[in-house]
């Protein structure tokens, strides 16, 4: 029988969402248990998440041998890898164009230690956001080919740059693409453009972030020169040991949101094996400052170690992020880890500052947030390195698609998050070729683009009758799923553990949700940079610590620090937390409801 009760009868939370109890087929869950030999509660979870039966052997156990796709089956792999193999063998120097992004640091990372490691000679490149924008330019591909490149090969970037490409071509650069982007039906003038999102591609990758694809050739570049007798005696030339380089694969794979799934999950799960050997000097330098004392998880990695990352690229010299992760000196590794440290500081004053124009910019609006289906905020001056970051808690804020725009001179750079079931990248996209902006493009969930200052009313329009209905969609179905509910007395270091198995957690593999019922607060109190920390009390006086990130001044902070004595009801997640060689059970409180 199928269970689609609402959860302690919670119908509008602090938050005003649904506690809808996931769909579970207990017979099912029992028969997955029994069959994997896994606890049920895992099963649940498992059964919860909607993973066929022929999937949970490969979803418990993800390896690369079992769901790596032959890379040759995608369009264009082969006249890269050719490209490649004849730069490699005439000594050509070949340039990477990066990004400034996580994803676009770990490709390029990827693929310049790679080259570099067959005896190419190789020089890299990643865009000022401020100065250049993103992707591909003629005056930085002019430079690659003034400085000796025969062969460009773009990361992350690329798939939209039409003129860029075309002027380089014009030069005798040979451009090969490797991006995940969204593509249109027009392609780039290039040697060779390999994209899962291609609208002619038919592997089913599409979910791969730009470090996998990136992975994916290297792979067959690798089988192409071992095949050609490039690693023998005779050559002097050792075959690199790909699996790893998959801690770079892992790390943005992570902090690009892609879905944990597939060849994803396998690509993170072993990537953080590979962490553990700590032979990536960048990576532990980054943990290191950071202050992370234990094995890394995707929580480091998407939240610790990337923000860090991408500093360089919003506030400081965008290519930082390569450079730590390609540098194979620790000292200069701990000297660079300092530097966006420093940088992802003063990251997060600038974007306090802004966070707090936009925000007053839209209470200031003679307009009701709640009809709108996307809120866009302006502001002249306004550091464009941060505005994903703003738009993202506009987002949280609101529950609704942001946009933030930074303009200088006329020219505005955007970034753009949305919520579950709206497509911001088509829409922008859309704009594109409606010659609203100059260019953009993006995913599901997240888009940028550039604009003349003109243009933002009509396109403020365009936005908001495109999003309209699936603003309005998304809305009604407002819910929190959740996987069961737990009592204070029945939470313990065993059952997180176990639920560990269910990791690495992220985008497409959400972490396991409860609810705790008829719990009481006490030493509620505000720590950090906005967060609320608890105790939380069962019926029978055991606690636990309880900790609501970001939550000051929203409906959930405000409601833990006014709960007093009042039986409540609190959804969040159960996880580990280690401080000094100590494990102690958290629960992190992400909604409640009066009990």
């Amino acid at each position: 029988m199928v269970d689609t009760d609402i959860i302690l009868g919670v119908q509008s939370s602090v938050s005003g969402l649904v506690w809808q109890n996931r769909s579970i087929d207990t017979r099912s869950s029992i028969a997955v248990s029994q069959a994997n030999e896994i606890p049920e509660v895992v099963a649940r979870a498992i059964v919860g998440r909607g993973i066929p039966d022929e999937e949970i052997s490969d979803f418990l156990n993800p390896t690369i041998r079992n769901l790596m796709p032959d890379p040759f089956k995608f369009k264009d792999m082969k006249s890269a890898v050719s490209r490649l193999e004849k730069a490699i063998n005439d000594k050509e120097l070949v340039a990477i164009f990066g990004d400034y992004d996580v994803d676009g640091a770990t490709s390029g990372a990827l693929i310049l230690r790679y080259l570099e490691s067959v005896g190419c000679e190789t020089i890299s490149y990643v865009p000022d956001r401020t100065k250049e924008g993103y992707g591909p330019n003629t005056s930085a591909l002019t430079y690659l080919h003034s400085a000796g490149a025969k062969v460009v090969v773009t990361v992350d970037c690329g798939i939209s740059a039409f003129e860029p490409l075309s002027d380089a071509k014009q030069l005798g650069l040979d451009i090969i693409v490797i991006d995940h982007h969204v593509a249109e039906a027009r392609l780039p003038d290039a040697f060779a453009v390999v994209n899962p999102n291609r609208l002619d591609e038919e592997s089913g990758y599409g979910e791969l972030a730009a470090v996998g694809v990136t992975f994916l050739l290297i792979v067959a570049l690798n089988a192409r020169l071992r095949k050609n007798k490039k690693f023998s005696t005779a050559s002097k030339l050792s075959e690199p040991d790909l699996l790893m380089l998959l801690d770079l694969v892992a790390l943005g794979t992570v902090c690009d949101v892609v879905p944990l799934i597939g060849l994803n999950r396998a690509f993170v799960r072993q990537g953080l094996k590979v962490m553990g050997y700590r032979k990536n000097f960048g990576i532990s330098a980054l943990s290191d400052v950071a202050g992370i004392e234990t094995a890394l998880n995707s929580f480091h990695l998407g939240f610790v170690i990337g923000p860090r990352l991408n500093a360089g690229g919003r506030v400081g010299e965008p290519s930082l992020g390569t450079r730590i992760l390609v540098t194979k000196d620790r000292p200069e590794a701990d000297a660079l880890a300092e530097r966006l440290d420093s940088y992802n500081q003063e990251r997060r004053n600038i974007e306090s500052d802004i966070l707090d124009a936009a925000i007053n910019q839209i209470l200031m609006r003679e307009i009701n947030v709640e009809e709108v289906p996307v809120l866009i905020t302006a502001g002249d001056g306004w550091h464009p390195g941060v505005t994903g970051i703003v738009a993202s808690r506009i987002k949280e804020k609101f529950g609704k698609p942001a946009i933030v725009i930074a303009f200088d001179n006329n020219i505005g750079r955007a970034s753009c998050r949305s919520i579950h079931g709206v497509d911001i990248g088509a829409v922008i996209t859309a704009a594109r070729q409606a010659g609203l902006v100059l260019n953009g493009g993006g995913h599901k969930m997240a888009a940028g683009f550039s604009l003349e200052f003109e243009k933002l009313e009509e396109l403020s329009e365009f936005i908001s009758l495109r999003l309209s209905e699936s603003v309005k969609l998304a809305k009604e179905n407002r819910s929190l799923n959740l996987d069961g509910v737990l009592t204070v007395e029945g939470l313990n270091l065993k059952l997180a553990e176990t639920l560990e198995q269910l990791s690495p957690f992220g985008a497409g593999n959400t972490e396991p949700r409860y609810a705790i019922a008829r719990a009481r607060l006490n030493q509620v109190n505000v720590v950090g940079q906005g967060h609320v920390r608890c105790s939380i009390l069962g019926e029978t006086g055991r606690k636990i610590e309880g900790i609501a990130f970001r939550s000051v001044d929203t409906e959930l902070g405000n409601y833990l620090l006014s709960s007093g004595d009042s039986l409540i009801n609190l959804a969040g997640y159960l996880r580990i937390n280690h401080w000094r060689g100590r494990k102690n059970l958290q629960f992190i409180l992400v909604d409640a409801s009066p009990a």
